[in-house]
């Protein structure tokens, strides 16, 4: 993996931090549950996505 690919992938990490945050934060400020289970549909989806990215940062971190 080249340089580049591998500063895309930490922005991408960085990226998908950022909405799991603002998720989290409308999460806790909403009051309607069809909207809370929505958000967090889409929050375990962007954390799953995260882990995704950084496992495939140590995997080419270990070749």
């Amino acid at each position: 993996m080249t340089q580049k690919e591998l500063l895309y992938v930490e922005d991408a990490i960085n990226h998908e931090s950022s909405i799991i945050s603002i998720l989290t934060d409308s999460i806790n400020n909403l009051e309607n549950d069809d909207l809370k289970d929505f958000l967090e549909e889409k929050l375990n989806e962007h954390i799953a996505f995260k882990v995704e990215l950084i496992n495939t940062l140590e995997e080419k971190a270990n070749e």
